[in-house]
Parts: structure tokens; C-alpha cells; sequence
């Protein structure tokens, strides 16, 4: 009993550089986005202020802002997953290989109690780091002095704006523990992951706009979408039939145009599909909750795996 109560313990001091090396990560990161909402955000605003009142002005400093919040984005989509991914293989595939595992079997630990400290732990520590992760990022990326909204629908951005990031990181962590139990080799193993998840991750971006409805507008003229929105697609309608992003620049200038161009063309309207920013929340937790499938599946996949081979 004191070994299976032990176990957590023992699985935190045999990581202590891994538990540290994320800390640390977890520590700059956030450090770099309060910096990055208040000493460049200042200057941001301080940028759009004097912009607002000449007429000549470059958005250096704004432009900027928006770029270290979108490439932060792309880091904490990618490194949160990859750390879980290495978790996963290494905490479960090295032990195999090196045949830890199965001395510690034979010391009153039973394979699940052992696999189950082997995914609690991490998966604790994960979920408290990307908690703090989130939440930096929500205010750091609500601050931004350059069309706030407007990005949301970036892949990197979208993830990192919410529980996505800690479903994904999840997810590897649990293939991770599976492709350690099916190859027992720990580099194997690190590579299968991280190919799942990347394919799991560009999957997930393709279908993103298509997991839940998207609103379509009509109008006699342009129909742009609202400040804030992804916008899907936009174009024109000929005899009741859309044509995405047609070449009819030369119409949308005046009136006269639009008119002549509508009779010489067949255009009987405009149209756009997009997904305001209101649907956000909705597409980002249907996402999540397909990722946390997968990671359950991937769990219980390994607990079968582990019962059989134990048996």
C-alpha cells in the first residue's frame, strides 16, 4: 500500500528536470505576455493615439503588438502538445525499454495503478500549467490595441484562446502512453505521437469552420461581414447562383455600375458566409470535446492494451 501511495511521488522526483523545464516554460511565457500586454500595448495605444490625429503615420509599433500575440499563439498551440507528447512516450516507453516497469510489477504495484500514476501525474501538472498559459493569453490577447477580434480564427490563436490547448495536450499525453505501450521503445514512440497529433491538429484546423453552421447574408450590394467575424466566403450571385470571389471589381463603384453591371452580367445580388465572433465558444468547445474523445479513447486503448499484455 505505502508503494501504491508512493507512486505519484516517485513518478515526480524520477521527472524533477522534465516537472522544471515546464515550470520554467510556464513561468517565461507567462512573464513575456504581461510584459507584452502592458510595456508594448502602451506603446501600441500610444501609437494609434498620435495616428489618429495626422494624417501620415506608420503602425510600427501596433503591427508588432499583433505579431507577438499571434506568434506566442503559434508556440503555446504547438508546445503544449509536444511537451505531453514527450511526457507520454518517454514516462511509459522508456520504462518498458529499460524493463523499470515491470520491476516495479513486482514491488505490490499492480500495471494499472502503475499507468494510471504514469497519466495522473503529467496530466495534473499540464492541466495547471496551460491553466495559467489560457488564461495570459486571453489578457494579453483582449489588449490588443489593433482590431481586437479580428484574429481569432488563426489556427494557432484559436487554440490558445481556450480549453483546446490543455484537450490537445491531453490527447498526446494519452497517445503518447499508447504508442509507448505498442512500440516499448521510446523515440518510436515519441515520433508515432507527434505524427498522430499533427495529423489530428491539421484534420481538426480543415473541418474547424465547418463544426457548427455558419450565418450567410444576401444583399443587392456588398455584404461585408461584422467587425470581428471569419469570414468564410464572399462573392456574387448570378441568376440565384453563387460565384466566390468574382473578378467584378470594376462594378462595386457607384451605383450606375452596379446597375449596368447587374444587367450586362446576370448579377442579381451579393452574398457572404462567415462566422461571427459570437461563435467562437460554440466551435471552440466542439472541437474540445473531439479532442478529449479522442484522448479518452486513446486511454482506455491503453488500459485494454496494458490488461491483455499483463494478464
Amino acid at each position: 500500500m505505502n508503494a501504491v501511495n508512493g507512486l505519484p511521488w516517485t513518478v515526480l522526483r524520477v521527472h524533477r528536470p522534465a516537472l522544471a523545464l515546464w515550470s520554467a516554460f510556464v513561468a517565461a511565457v507567462a512573464g513575456f505576455l504581461a510584459w507584452t500586454a502592458g510595456f508594448q500595448a502602451d506603446k501600441a495605444r500610444a501609437e494609434l493615439a498620435y495616428c489618429a490625429h495626422h494624417d501620415t503615420c506608420f503602425l510600427s509599433a501596433t503591427d508588432g503588438y499583433g505579431t507577438t500575440v499571434r506568434w506566442t499563439a503559434v508556440v503555446l498551440s504547438c508546445c503544449c502538445y509536444a511537451v505531453a507528447a514527450w511526457a507520454g512516450a518517454a514516462l511509459v516507453a522508456r520504462e518498458l525499454e529499460s524493463g523499470t516497469a515491470r520491476l516495479a510489477w513486482t514491488q505490490s504495484v499492480s500495471p494499472v495503478r502503475w499507468l494510471t500514476a504514469k497519466l495522473a501525474v503529467p496530466a495534473l501538472v499540464l492541466t495547471l500549467g496551460c491553466a495559467v498559459l489560457v488564461a495570459m493569453f486571453r489578457w494579453t490577447w483582449s489588449n490588443q490595441p489593433d482590431r481586437l477580434d479580428n484574429g481569432w480564427s488563426d489556427a494557432g490563436t484559436f487554440v490558445a484562446l481556450g480549453p483546446a490547448t490543455l484537450a490537445y495536450a491531453l490527447c498526446a499525453l494519452a497517445v503518447g502512453a499508447l504508442a509507448g505501450l505498442l512500440l516499448g521503445r521510446t523515440l518510436p514512440a515519441l515520433g508515432a505521437t507527434l505524427a498522430v497529433m499533427l495529423l489530428l491538429g491539421r484534420t481538426l484546423a480543415g473541418l474547424r469552420a465547418d463544426l457548427w453552421p455558419a450565418i450567410t447574408r444576401t444583399g443587392a450590394t456588398e455584404v461585408p461581414p461584422p467587425h470581428g467575424a471569419w469570414q468564410l466566403e464572399g462573392g456574387v450571385l448570378v441568376h440565384g447562383r453563387r460565384i466566390a470571389d468574382p473578378d467584378y471589381g470594376h462594378c462595386l463603384s457607384t451605383a450606375t455600375r452596379i446597375r449596368d453591371c447587374a444587367a450586362d452580367h446576370g448579377i442579381t445580388g451579393h452574398y457572404s458566409v462567415y462566422h461571427p465572433l459570437s461563435h467562437f465558444w460554440p466551435l471552440h468547445l466542439v472541437e474540445t470535446g473531439i479532442v478529449l474523445a479522442v484522448a479518452g479513447a486513446a486511454t482506455a486503448a491503453a488500459f485494454g492494451l496494458l490488461r491483455r499484455r499483463t494478464a
